[in-house]
This record gives structure tokens, C-alpha cells and sequence, in this order.
């Protein structure tokens, strides 16, 4: 009998509890509204190139200030690869060449119904000298960006993506040549 009056005693606790708690849950969400400046700062983030069927991944830096989102090592392996058809000159010539800034350039506006800001991208060309069999190539990378990139004010995340369409050497622009995709699905500040 005792341990009957316990079990009811804890029962009926466990009951108060699960209720009070049911009680206390607030299902409001009140966004944080987003302002332009939220955007800058320095990020790191996942960065998915592809090129054909070829798919890799690798963790980026970046800095954004005010309208433009600077890279250090701007992701040229690719690029090179399409010039370069040899693997060991295509490595040879990623290390004489060392590390590519860029910036990309952008104009931003709040979307406050949907609590991110937009940001439209105006690319510049890339001018790169790729090292071949010693002669430096003149090389001319044509990039757009055909979507919109997004920081979202729900987890403070930028998302963006730039390709590659084009790629012209000395004058000549290759042909074929697959288009490289540079995709930023999840950026987070440092």
C-alpha cells in the first residue's frame, strides 16, 4: 500500500511538472530584424566547386566591409586545371602562382518580410599569369553571378554562388570548356 501512495505521489508531481512546463512554452518567435551592416565581417565557410561531374569541397575565409566581400586565396585550381591539361605543370603552376585576391562586388538591400538582406553581385574579370612550359599565359576568367546571395538573420549565415563561364588565354578563348561553379551554401562569421 505504501508503495502504491508513492508511485501516485510521484505520478501526480510528474503530471504538475510536464504541465506547468507545457504552460510555459511561448510559440511567438520574434525574429531579429536585419540591417545592412549586419553583413560585414569576416567568414568562414564551405565552398562546393564543380566542374562537370567533378565535385569538391574545402573551408574558405573571406572578409565583407560595406559592399564587397574580399577573398585572400580566391579558389583558382580549377581555372588552371582547364588551361593546364598536364596534373604536375597544372601543380607547378598553382605554386608559382601562389595566392589570388579578389574582390566581389555588391549592392545590398533588406528584406525585412523575410528577415535577410539581398545581395546582388556585379563580378569583375580575373586576371591571371599562368606559367606554362615557361612562357607566362595571359589569361582573362570571365565570372558572373546569376543569382542572388543572402545573409539570413535567423542563424547570422551568408549564402551565395559565383561561376566561371568563361576563360580566355592569350587571346583565345578555350573551347570547350566546362563551366566551374563556386557555391557558398553556409558561411558563418568568425
Amino acid at each position: 500500500m505504501k508503495k502504491l501512495t508513492v508511485l501516485q505521489t510521484f505520478m501526480s508531481v510528474l503530471i504538475l511538472f510536464v504541465s506547468l512546463s507545457l504552460m510555459s512554452c511561448n510559440d511567438d518567435y520574434e525574429p531579429i530584424p536585419v540591417k545592412l551592416e549586419d553583413v560585414n565581417g569576416n567568414y568562414k565557410g564551405k565552398l562546393v566547386t564543380s566542374q562537370g561531374n567533378i565535385k569538391t569541397e574545402k573551408i574558405v575565409d573571406f572578409t565583407v566591409k560595406k559592399d564587397t566581400i574580399k577573398f585572400i586565396e580566391f579558389p583558382i585550381k580549377e581555372i588552371v586545371k582547364s588551361v593546364v591539361k598536364d596534373p604536375v605543370k597544372t601543380e607547378a603552376a598553382l605554386a608559382a602562382i601562389g595566392k589570388v585576391k579578389y574582390n566581389l562586388d555588391y549592392t545590398a538591400k533588406v528584406n525585412a518580410e523575410n528577415n535577410l538582406v539581398e545581395l546582388s553581385f556585379a563580378p569583375k574579370t580575373l586576371q591571371l599569369q599562368i606559367p606554362v612550359d615557361g612562357i607566362n599565359r595571359n589569361t582573362t576568367v570571365t565570372l558572373a553571378a546569376k543569382q542572388k546571395g543572402f545573409y539570413v538573420g535567423q542563424d547570422f549565415s551568408l549564402r551565395f554562388g559565383l561561376a566561371v563561364e568563361k576563360i580566355t588565354v592569350d587571346g583565345l578563348m578555350l573551347d570547350p570548356f566546362d563551366i566551374i561553379k563556386h557555391d557558398f551554401p553556409y558561411c558563418i562569421k568568425n
